[in-house]
């Protein structure tokens, strides 16, 4: 059969699979090329075409790795701002093939814009592994163009434009999978199934441990030279233009912890580095994975203004729903998520696993993963007519089987940013200092126009959200 007319047949078979469950949305949004591994054995023409546009610490460590071993995909494209990030992605792609001996492998293609990968029509899937302020702009033109999306969290660094890209996911019809690969491990859905199925009685209160960057080792940096490698124009995106110094970005020598991380103007720190994965847990055991708080308080200690990482300190907040649980987060917890209800408690925490060697200390790698008040707990079984979870193995894996076979994956957008939502919430309350009131359905605070204010970022020109520029031909 000729390739084109593999094509046709891989389209139609797509075609009149969705009809019964996706609906007209995404039938006219069914990409040129369609993964051919829904007609059998994963040959090299039939896996998922995959590109990979960020290709620092966690593309190399985590996504890259991840995807690349499963035999339903191949990375036949990477994007990176550094040059010499790009060519190292490349090589460690290439690599990768030639040891397993990939027959029909020609070689990863190299791009400096993402907007030029995602109009390669060979191309199924990208893997979005950039820093947080250049998450949501390339996974909403990833999803207009067709492209089913794996992409790191938090899904975004204000709610507004969180809100923005999990309602064009919605209306594309593709399948965007958020990096909570918490979900993906035993131990959390397992402690998740149990507080929904009632094992601890009423659920009342979570106590969300995480752990902090330390922002006061750097204070003020001198302006550099910016390395013949980086688009830093392009990389600074949306937010505002600053003076590079290499401390603001990522290391030139490796791919160590980057400084990005401890600037507020990148990310918002660890309130959404691992608030992202622990608010998630904490959504998915109460089962308000598509709502958010009705309330809101919190405290931090802060930098002095001058400094260049400027992220929080020590911190405490606490949260609470409608439906009477309160949340209560501090870096002075044990790093992980314990339920309390009327009858006992679960503990639940990635025990030794790290996902790079530069992961903050959790301050709990000899804890257990799984801990209860009573050990019988732990050991009760799930009946047949109880709450089961999507059980997921693996978590890049589970990505490509729902594209495979439109199964429901275990981390959509939706849940994504309802985890985000209530990390971005804390940081404005531990700005504020006060007491919030958030309505969940509008995503509005209540008569607070400063609080408001903080559910958009500027947007400097021409990397706007809402405007969806094609900025390729004017860096």
């Amino acid at each position: 059969m000729s390739r084109k007319k593999t094509v046709s047949s891989r389209r139609n078979f797509i075609k009149n699979t969705l009809k019964g469950t996706a609906g007209a949305a995404m039938l006219a949004n069914i990409p040129s090329i369609v993964p051919a591994s829904v007609l059998g054995k994963y040959a090299p023409s039939n896996r998922i075409n995959v590109g990979a546009i960020g290709t620092g610490r966690i593309a190399r460590d985590w996504d890259i790795p991840g995807v690349i071993k499963q035999d339903s995909a191949r990375i036949l494209a990477v994007c990176d701002l550094d040059s010499n990030r790009v060519q190292s992605a490349k090589k460690l792609i290439n690599d990768y093939y030639i040891k397993k001996g990939q027959s029909g492998y020609n070689s990863t293609k190299t791009y400096e814009h993402y907007e030029e990968l995602l109009d390669n029509k060979d191309l199924d899937a990208v893997i979005i592994a950039t820093p947080d302020h250049w998450h949501v702009l390339p996974a909403i033109h990833a999803v207009r163009a067709g492209k089913h999306v794996y992409m790191e969290k938090p899904a975004s660094l204000c709610i507004s434009e969180g809100r923005i890209l999990s309602d064009e996911v919605l209306k594309s019809g593709r399948i965007l999978q958020v990096g909570s690969q918490q979900r993906s491990m035993p131990q959390f859905r397992k402690a998740c199934e149990l507080v929904r199925n009632g094992r601890i009685g009423k659920l009342h209160t979570i106590y969300v441990g995480l752990p902090i960057d330390k922002p006061e080792e750097s204070t003020v940096e001198k302006e550099m030279p910016v390395p013949p490698n980086l688009n830093y124009e392009k990389w600074l995106g949306a937010t505002p233009y600053v003076p590079y110094t290499e401390k603001l970005v990522h290391p030139q020598k490796d791919f160590s912890r980057p400084g990005w991380l401890r600037c507020e103007q990148f990310g918002a720190g660890m309130i959404t580095g691992w608030g992202a994965h622990h608010f998630d847990i904490a959504n998915w055991g109460m089962g308000t994975e598509n709502t958010g708080p009705v309330e809101i308080s919190g405290t931090s200690d802060w930098p002095a203004k001058e400094a260049l990482w400027d992220v929080h300190g020590n911190y405490k907040t606490e949260t609470l729903f409608a439906n009477g649980v309160k949340v209560l987060a501090s870096n002075s917890y044990t790093n992980g998520v314990k339920f309390v209800g009327s009858e006992g408690w679960i503990f639940v925490a990635r025990g030794n696993y790290s996902v790079t060697a530069s992961d903050p200390d959790s301050k709990n790698k000899n804890a257990k993963a799984l801990d209860a008040s009573d050990p019988k707990i732990l050991t009760s079984v799930i009946g047949e007519n109880e709450i089961h979870l999507i059980d997921s193995k693996d978590h890049h894996a589970n990505w490509l089987n729902s594209i495979i076979t439109g199964a429901p994956h275990i981390a959509p957008i939706e849940a994504g940013h309802r985890a985000c939502s209530v990390c971005l919430l804390n940081h404005s309350a531990m700005k504020l200092n006060r007491k919030l009131y958030w309505d969940p359905v509008t995503e509005r605070f209540k008569n607070d126009d400063e609080a408001n204010a903080m559910l958009v970022r500027s947007q400097r020109w021409p990397y706007q959200i809402e405007k969806g520029f094609n900025v390729r031909t004017m860096i």
